[in-house]
């Protein structure tokens, strides 16, 4: 970051003269004191909240057998990992999880794509969809049970409609914020129809349209957790409501932290392919540029 100091006065007012900061004299030096503070930080403010919640726990300070300690619930999830009791639950929910992603997103792309591009299926089907959009999802999980019956159709259609939704407004509206001048320079080259898509919409909108993706796969776990309380056999939410019916506090948080790492790791996952699908896109907000 540069600086400005006053230099010698002149005639009609004082001269700023400007010297480079330690960003612009060592970049490479200065990005990795940033990332290493706030790698630093992203470890600490979690590890700190861990050990306050253990200092609580042998303590007293909390009931530990409503609040187990960090210990115990990583030691009763080592020993149902171990025992192999965790995995099914695990596995139940992911797979859900990336039926109902895959299905949601891609016709959440095709419909955002033709009603960005084509304005009368925009207005025929908009309002429909808006209307739709704002029904709590969970509302609709009685629907899907008639619909597909026991077994995992009710939780995959759960997931890929929520899914839909974030991934049609977000591919919507980025077809539609591509400039008209991008849109003019294909015309002006000849551009077919797939030649504007590929060489045009697609470069323009799909950072945009990534983002949505994100954040849906974040919310895509919410759901099923969710769903699985309600209407599963096995899963982690179905795990979770169980374990607190039978007052088995210590799996119920073991429930809890595994849907935490499955939906930072998905999300996470999401977005570095995105990064690798559109490097020309700007690097997320919030993160260091390189």
């Amino acid at each position: 970051m540069s600086t400005a100091v006053k230099g010698a006065p002149r005639e009609g007012g004082t001269v700023l003269v400007r010297r480079p900061g330690p960003q612009e004299l060592h970049p490479v030096r200065t990005h990795r004191r940033r990332r290493t503070l706030e790698l630093a930080l992203a470890v600490a403010v979690p590890l700190v909240l861990v050990l306050l919640w253990q200092l609580a726990a042998a303590r007293s300070w909390i009931d530990d057998r409503v609040y187990p300690a960090p210990s115990t619930i990583l030691a009763d999830g080592w020993d149902r990992a171990a025992d192999g009791d965790l995995w099914p639950d695990v596995w139940a929910t992911l797979k859900r999880v990336l039926g109902g992603y895959a299905i949601g997103t891609a016709a959440g792309y095709a419909l955002g794509l033709l009603m960005g591009s084509l304005s009368l299926v925009r207005a025929a089907l908009e309002p429909l969809l808006d209307a739709l959009y704002v029904v709590p999802k969970l509302a609709l999980l009685p629907v899907f049970l008639n619909m597909f019956g026991l077994g995992e159709g009710p939780q995959i259609a759960l997931v890929a409609a929520t899914v839909f939704f974030f991934v049609w407004i977000s591919t919507m509206a980025a077809v539609l914020a591509v400039p008209i001048g991008h849109r003019d320079a294909g015309q002006v080259f000849g551009a077919s129809s797939w030649q504007m898509f590929r060489h045009v919409l697609l470069p323009a909108s799909l950072p945009a349209v990534l983002v949505g993706a994100r954040i849906a796969a974040g919310v895509a776990v919410l759901v099923i957790v969710a769903s699985e309380q309600i209407a599963a056999a096995d899963g982690l939410g179905h795990l979770i409501f169980d374990s607190r019916a039978l007052f088995q506090n210590d799996v119920m948080f073991v429930g809890i932290v595994c849907v935490a790492v499955l939906g930072v790791v998905f999300s996470e996952v999401v977005r570095i392919a995105g990064r690798l699908l559109t490097p020309w896109a700007p690097r997320d907000r919030g993160r260091s540029q390189s």
